[in-house]
């Protein structure tokens, strides 16, 4: 079996965010995969919004990019609003995952309905929409916000990993579910420990892209350029803008 190399692109410049999804995504890949796990300097500190995703989303292509130039085979777009996900499926010649579509299609395949546990009540609106695009809507219980920020994840005071069980229990015994997801990267950590405790699956979509992506790969299947998700055509583009396009190749 081929090694693979996949790209874990965490959109925004929280490193921290960045080494837990790594240590997530490296403790499910198989030993056939290495995990690039980058953030860009430059951008949000987290992203709890349609603004925040739209600054996030240069720095995603960016460091598309610059993963395909290092032969990097595929990539990870590591925020639950999946920002760019379209945008860089067109400019990578590998597979593009995001990390909400990714969970939502890993849920149906082990119970027929399930709800969300994510941060920001903004960010519930954010899920449905997806929900709606990717055609899970009918199968979603439930979207809960524990009503603190993304960085209250990696604060130190263990506040918000305590509410996110709290939220996941009540799913649980309110929402008659099969399975929980944990919308946001940053509660990756989180997922084995709360399937062991509800004896029931807590999918957290950074495992999920990860062992779909790898899946993809040893399949040999990658993003198609038939139709719109071909290269970006080439024109006058200026500024920043220009240096996040690759050459396509054939």
């Amino acid at each position: 079996m081929r090694r693979h190399r996949i790209q874990l692109i965490n959109p925004n410049t929280s490193q921290a965010m960045t080494d837990t999804m790594a240590q997530t995504a490296r403790t499910i890949a198989s030993s056939r995969v290495e995990i690039d796990a980058v953030c860009p300097k430059e951008g949000v500190p987290s992203i709890e919004g349609h603004f925040d995703e739209a600054v996030a989303t240069l720095g995603i292509l960016q460091q598309i990019k610059e993963g395909e130039e290092r032969g990097v085979q595929g990539h990870i777009i590591a925020c639950f609003g999946d920002p760019g996900l379209l945008a860089a499926r067109e400019l990578a010649k590998g597979p593009v995952l995001g990390i909400a579509e990714a969970a939502m299609h890993v849920a149906s395949l082990v119970a027929t309905r399930f709800s969300i546990v994510t941060t920001l009540p903004r960010t519930v609106i954010i899920a449905r929409h997806l929900l709606h695009r990717y055609g899970f809507h009918e199968q979603c219980a439930a979207v809960h916000a524990i009503d603190l920020p993304v960085l209250s994840l990696e604060d130190g005071s263990g506040l918000a990993q305590q509410k996110v069980r709290e939220y996941c229990l009540n799913a649980k015994h309110q929402d008659n579910v099969g399975a929980i997801i944990l919308g946001c990267g940053g509660m990756a950590d989180l997922a084995a420990e709360l399937s062991e405790e509800l004896q029931m699956p807590v999918i957290d979509g950074v495992g999920a892209a990860v062992t779909l992506l790898e899946s993809l790969l040893n399949l040999g299947i990658t993003t198609s350029k038939w139709g719109d998700l071909d290269y970006p055509r080439h024109k006058g583009i200026t500024g920043p803008y220009a240096a996040c396009l690759s050459t396509p190749r054939n």
